[in-house]
């Protein structure tokens, strides 16, 4: 068997796509995972070529569906590119879109990885918190199951306008930063220093006196708060994170 790895990105994994379907017993991965006895592992390089035969030939069949192997691919999961061949070889088969194909498992399981990514992301868009830098500019650190941040980044241009901000995915050392003008998407160091404004305590303040003021003693939502906002996204939320700071 042999084992195609790729380096992560959508073009290196059409390249590998252009290989596994003619390949039928083959695995596609791009992260570490335990190999089967006896795989051959074979690792892939990016071929514009290649890749770009693979998505005109999808496209044919299915105009969304790059979009639907895109949004895949940012799951934080060994399985994800396996998920997406099968899914893309679905649709090469029947020579037609299969996303109303529920009961096909490939299927289902390509659309219930989308939504994933697509839930979270849209989950951010209201948990999402800025914090004011010493300079002006909006400072959000956020660290997210999936790999969302260029997902994440047109809610936020369009609702911050020309205000600078910066989205940090701390997970992954990456970093949307915008100026105003310009957006660029930038690889971080492990830890970053930043200086906030004398005024974003009293920022943080406000936060947690409007939680403070919805939460009614003899009646805790935690419990309900907690469906609407996963714990693991607490860590960077003010009005659950005294400490933020």
């Amino acid at each position: 068997m042999k084992v195609y790895v790729t380096d992560g990105s959508e073009d290196c994994f059409y390249t590998a796509a252009f290989f596994a379907c003619t390949d039928r017993d083959c695995l596609v991965a791009s992260q570490s995972f335990q190999l089967p006895l006896g795989a051959e592992v074979c690792e892939v390089a990016t071929d514009r070529e290649k890749c770009a035969r693979v998505k005109k030939r999808l496209l044919q069949y299915d105009r969304r569906s790059a979009d639907d192997i895109g949004l895949i691919l940012r799951r934080d999961s060994p399985h994800k590119e396996m998920v997406a061949l099968r899914y893309l070889r679905r649709i090469v088969q029947e020579r037609a879109p299969v996303r109303d194909r529920r009961a096909d498992p490939d299927v289902s399981a390509a659309l219930d990885e989308r939504s994933k990514v697509t839930l979270e992301t849209h989950r951010f868009t209201g948990f999402l918190r800025f914090m004011e830098g010493a300079n002006g500019v909006w400072y959000a650190p956020f660290s997210p199951d999936n790999d969302i941040l260029e997902l994440l980044l047109p809610h936020f241009l369009r609702r911050l306008g020309a205000q600078p901000f910066v989205i940090h995915d701390v997970r992954r050392r990456k970093a949307a930063l915008w100026n105003g003008k310009e957006c660029v998407i930038a690889q971080t160091q492990d830890k970053v220093e930043v200086t906030l404004s004398p005024e974003e305590d009293d920022f943080q303040a406000l936060w947690r006196q409007y939680y403070e003021s919805v939460n009614i003693a003899q009646r805790p939502h935690e419990r309900q708060m907690k469906g609407y906002m996963p714990v693991r996204y607490w860590k960077f939320m003010p009005e659950k994170n005294p400490k933020l700071r």
